[in-house]
């Protein structure tokens, strides 16, 4: 028998929902003018699905995080930095975090507004769109 039973957020998922896409607005506003540092393709992805348009820089372009950091500095005043949540995620936004001192730290509570939103359901920039998608309820339906 096919299960046509849709999935029917809950009124505390449709308002994590709300939220995490008012935060994502907002970044996507501060993205035309601050370029955004992500680890990989697949978060570059995930934000690009959610509205950013702007610059986002992934990580590791062949380069140490010194030197990677360095020429960051050289070509922007201010980064919004944004990276995973998980244990390598944690590790590497505190290096960068030394090596960018003051010029991320106004945008610093994206980050931790995007985990709190996420709870524990996600650690990666990456399954924001999954998880955006079952919050309100349209996982898996054609779009």
């Amino acid at each position: 028998m096919l299960n046509t039973q849709k999935n029917i957020p809950s009124s505390i998922d449709l308002d994590r929902a709300e939220r995490l896409r008012e935060v994502l607005e907002i970044l996507g506003d501060l993205n035309d003018s601050v370029p955004v540092i992500v680890e990989g393709k697949k978060d570059e992805s995930a934000l690009r699905e959610l509205g950013l348009n702007g610059e986002i820089i992934k990580l590791h372009a062949g380069k140490s995080l010194y030197d990677f950091c360095d020429d960051i500095l050289r070509k922007f005043d201010r980064v919004i930095l944004l990276l995973d949540w998980d244990r390598r995620g944690e590790e590497l936004s505190k290096s960068l975090s030394k090596y960018l001192k003051g010029h991320y730290e106004e945008f610093s509570s994206f980050r931790e507004l995007l985990k709190i939103l996420c709870q524990k359901e996600i650690y990666a920039i990456e399954g924001i769109p999954k998880l955006l998608k079952r919050l309100e309820g349209t996982e898996g339906t054609w779009q």
